[in-house]
């Protein structure tokens, strides 16, 4: 149990980066500077577990997916009727942004427990 734990809250920089190459993949652009700036970040705080930006990018990340929860809430107003499209929209979309804030806290909270037994 105490392994199955350390490996889920050491490897929320990995799911990130699966989160972030899924987004890269749907916007079916090979130039996507949002995306390359995001797996970046990803890649140096594997490498160098910095406790600053193991704080702030999952706060920053999680104020990010909010809003894209306003966005897609807004996007599956405007549907006339609440159909399979807006449905598979609403439910894939909750998944995929609610995922990445669980992934985020996950991300947040070891690093936050690594700056309190500092």
């Amino acid at each position: 149990m105490k392994n199955k734990k350390f490996f889920i809250l050491n490897s929320a920089e990995y799911f990130l980066i699966t989160a972030v190459l899924y987004y890269w993949f749907l916007t079916s652009s090979l130039w996507n500077p949002i995306a390359i700036a995001l797996l970046l970040i990803l890649i140096f705080q594997i490498i160098f577990r910095n406790k600053v930006i193991g704080i702030i990018f999952p706060m920053i990340l999680t104020f990010l997916c909010l809003y894209m929860i306003l966005a897609l809430i807004s996007e599956v107003h405007e549907f006339e009727s609440f159909n399979n499209k807006a449905q598979k929209m609403l439910f894939i979309g909750l998944a995929y942004f609610l995922g990445t804030i669980a992934i985020s806290s996950l991300m947040f909270l070891n690093y936050f427990k690594r700056i309190m037994k500092a």
